[in-house]
């Protein structure tokens, strides 16, 4: 089951809506004792309906947990849609510069704090769920991805566990680079990166960045699944075909 609703980020939109998407596992209704981790994604719009999704192809991510029975609520907002720049300057946690894009103001940090210290808790306290660390995870791909290499890192006291497909480290690398160099990281922290094999070449040295960022992580013993997708693309049929992939490192036990 997946419901939606209308919500506001006032710090970055006011007072203009944005839908909020949440999927229950067919159990939540019939074990009223029960509670379940929690994973957030990005770009919500894209996660669960064709008819919402930016591109008409989402990642389809409702009929992957129905079909598996994955035990785990996935709380999901949608992307700012303003076409200066607006899901890029969300979900970008450093202001860069851009031959295509131009200056992107970064405001990634003030979307995180909201979706930890607003969403989630509205989440927490409207959910049975299991609020903890080490049970709330984060994915998401392209900006998304970027975002939750940020969160796992910046805010890994909240997030043990992170999905990046297709992350976006060509934005601003080396403020990444010493970011996770410099993160406070518990050593049971699990983070799931990829790149599809037809989208590598999309940035300069992208696969010499790629490397630069899994060395990195395993530097600070984060346990790491890497993965270069063969014929992988920057796109949610693609991402969709990784989903056994990441969402087996996310709810390992």
């Amino acid at each position: 089951m997946v419901n939606t609703w209308n919500i506001t980020i006032p710090e970055l939109t006011e007072n203009e809506t944005r839908k909020a998407y949440i999927y229950l596992p067919e159990s939540y209704k019939y074990e009223p004792d029960r509670r379940y981790p929690v994973l957030y994604m990005f770009d919500g719009h894209n996660v669960f309906f064709d008819s919402h999704a930016t591109y008409g192809k989402s990642w389809g991510m409702k009929e992957y947990m129905d079909y598996t029975d994955t035990q785990l609520i996935i709380a999901a907002v949608e992307c700012n849609h303003s076409p200066n720049n607006g899901r890029l300057e969300e979900y970008s946690p450093f202001p860069f510069k851009d031959p295509k894009f131009g200056k992107v103001a970064g405001h990634g940090k003030t979307y995180m704090e909201w979706l930890i210290h607003t969403f989630k808790k509205e989440i927490d306290s409207h959910y049975r769920t299991l609020s903890d660390r080490e049970n709330t995870f984060i994915a998401g791909s392209s900006m998304g991805g970027l975002m939750s290499l940020y969160a796992v890192t910046q805010y890994n006291s909240v997030f043990s566990r992170a999905a990046a497909l297709s992350p976006s480290i060509w934005v601003a690398p080396e403020r990444l680079e010493q970011l996770i160099r410099k993160a406070k990281l518990q050593p049971d922290t699990i983070v799931y990166m990829d790149y599809g094999s037809r989208e590598i070449t999309f940035h300069a040295n992208m696969l010499r960045q790629f490397t630069k960022i899994t060395s990195l992580l395993l530097e600070r013993r984060v346990m790491l699944e890497s993965r270069i997708v063969p014929g992988g693309n920057h796109c949610e049929a693609s991402w969709e075909r990784q989903i056994p992939f990441f969402m087996n490192t996310l709810t390992y036990q």
